[in-house]
């Protein structure tokens, strides 16, 4: 959990009043926010005096490409920090840099925390629900929730093998999240911190739109999760990930998801053909079926837009 956040600034850079000012107002505001903050300006010396035990819990903003470079190899979480004295200064291997620092919010600081240290985003709550990233210790539970042979009646189950989930699980942590910053999360009931089901967005090949997927666990049907989890995945959609239309397949013999997606908005639009059994049984590193092998299904389209 992300405890401390460090600006290490060069000393030239920091005598700038612009520089200063933003720096300052930086670590102001992440006191204020409940978290430690402080300002460096000699990498050695911030490296020589700072605890390593602490260096898990924390990020360090940096200006310097290569002090930036030292702090990354040396095991902290980087993220580079662009401002009007050094605009073309580049951070090799940060995965974020940060321009107009006074203007990142703190919870932008701690997704970037996160995406280093391997924890979930926390994508949004609802009454009951909390909605996050997936973990690999989620694949568990879902073998559970996977387990009553309706839960595949409509839609493709799980890898024979565990071992495989869970590779595909750290290959879509890295691939899906890293990159595209949403993909399909995993519901928790706040109430007892059960998982319960997975939701949200993918991409599909031959397909404009995004797409809504949802699947509940038997136990916890009948209940309305499954509703105000995607009433709120789609408020999400429109609000912060600023999607026009969003879509969602669905057999057409699957009257209760047709009639919930109506609920939600969604409008019938086509039906259309949909490649099934992307990876087989196996995941073998991303390897998909042989064009022979891949089974198709028809399904309904159906489009919510906003």
């Amino acid at each position: 959990m992300l405890q401390t956040l460090v600006l290490l600034v060069d000393e030239d850079n920091l005598k700038d009043k612009n520089v200063k000012a933003s720096v300052d107002e930086v670590a102001r505001y992440v006191k204020e926010c409940g978290y430690n903050s402080f300002v460096a300006t000699d990498l050695e010396e911030f490296e020589s005096s700072f605890p390593k035990e602490d260096m898990i819990s924390t990020l360090v903003v940096c200006d310097s490409g290569q002090s930036c470079e030292k702090l990354l190899s040396d095991g902290y979480y980087v993220v580079g920090m662009k401002h009007e004295l050094n605009p073309e200064v580049e951070f090799k291997g940060a995965k974020y840099v940060f321009s107009e620092i006074d203007n990142v919010d703190m919870d932008s600081f701690v997704k970037v925390y996160q995406r280093y240290s391997g924890e979930p985003w926390e994508i949004l709550k609802t009454e009951r629900l909390l909605i996050r990233e997936t973990t690999v210790d989620d694949v568990d539970e879902f073998y559970k929730l996977y387990k009553d042979p309706s839960m595949t009646r409509f839609m493709e189950g799980l890898f024979d093998d565990p071992e495989d989930e869970k590779r595909y699980q750290r290959d879509y942590i890295k691939k899906v999240y890293g990159l595209m910053g949403f993909g399909v999360w995993t519901l928790v009931r706040r109430e007892d911190g059960a998982v319960i089901g997975r939701a949200g967005y993918s991409v599909r090949n031959g397909f404009d739109e995004v797409e809504l997927g949802y699947l509940v666990g038997k136990d916890y049907q009948r209940h309305g999760y499954a509703l105000e989890a995607c009433a709120a995945i789609l408020d999400y959609g429109r609000d912060v990930l600023q999607f026009d239309a969003v879509q969602t397949l669905v057999k057409a013999e699957n009257t209760v998801s047709i009639h919930m997606c109506e609920k939600l908005g969604f409008k019938k639009e086509s039906e259309v053909e949909v490649e099934e059994n992307i990876y087989g049984k196996e995941y073998k590193d991303g390897e998909k079926v042989a064009l022979n092998q891949a089974t198709f299904g028809k399904y309904i389209k159906m489009v919510r837009t906003f």
